[in-house]
């Protein structure tokens, strides 16, 4: 008796651009319709080519990514799906071709000293770090440190910073929202995976589901208890206004800064521990 076995599920690189590009589309909830309309293209034509009737040209992969907003990276994927050859360059950050890139972000990173800074990749991995950031750091296990350090996971690890976070279930909410958030923009399994295990991390105080400012607060802070005093932060995030490398699309730059006069007192050195 001969038997049969069920086929093997393609990979991303063997699925059809048009199934590709739907997934796209309905991830960011926009219509057939009005997908064609913002990109200028027949509805007829694109609905042919979503169903695999029609090969769409570079172009037109590359204009129907842009209104659908997909990472470079991505773009890349589905021109390869479409026969295509991959347009944005990968290069490492220690490469040649990125060395003025390098040298303002290590410039950013020392001029926001004394005051911590990091560099993190797409999947919250760190790159760069200036040495103010000793400060969030001591006392975390030294396994949470080894490369590649994720962020995510020495910050809100048992092991990690969490102990020492006052308020960790306000930041463990805010955290776990922006990497809901990157998900469902990237569409990473990685991170699928990664938001899977930190909420699995144990927390005894109460996680909200939707952030409410305590009084005359203006953003979500980071309280981080140092040296027996509390430590107030906020963060902003940066990114590359117009990359054309998926390394460049991919790296954020979150910059701590003092919340209050105390905090500022400490870093830079004439505060009282």
């Amino acid at each position: 008796m001969t038997r049969t076995h069920p086929p093997a599920p393609r990979t991303h690189h063997q699925r059809g651009v048009g199934e590709l590009l739907r997934e796209w589309r309905h991830r960011r909830r926009v219509s057939q319709l009005e997908l064609a309309v913002t990109a200028d293209v027949s509805a007829r034509h694109l609905s042919f080519v979503e169903t695999g009737r029609a090969a769409p040209s570079r172009d037109m992969v590359l204009l129907l990514c842009a209104h659908l907003d997909v990472p470079l990276r991505e773009r890349n994927q589905l021109l390869l799906a479409a026969g295509y050859a991959p347009v944005y360059a990968e290069h490492a950050l220690t490469a040649p071709e990125l060395a003025a890139v390098r040298d303002a972000v290590r410039g950013l990173l020392r001029g926001h000293e004394p005051y911590p800074a990091v560099v993190v990749d797409r999947k919250w991995n760190l790159v760069e770090a200036n040495s103010s950031i000793a400060v969030l750091v001591d006392g975390v296990a030294p396994a949470l440190l080894e490369p590649p350090v994720n962020v995510l996971r020495a910050t809100l690890h048992p092991n990690g910073m969490a102990p020492r976070i006052a308020n960790l279930g306000e930041w463990r909410a805010h955290l776990l929202g922006r990497l809901r958030r990157e998900v469902d923009v990237t569409a990473d399994p990685d991170l699928t995976d990664l938001l899977r295990e930190l909420r699995g991390y144990p927390c005894a105080e109460p996680v909200p589901e939707v952030l409410a400012p305590n009084p005359g607060d203006l953003v979500v802070p980071l309280r981080f208890r140092y040296g027996g005093i509390e430590l107030a932060f906020f963060s902003t995030v940066a990114t590359f206004g117009t990359p054309l490398d998926v390394t460049l699309a991919e790296l954020s730059i979150e910059s701590f800064f003092p919340a209050n006069a105390a905090t500022a007192a400490v870093l830079r050195g004439d505060g009282n521990l």
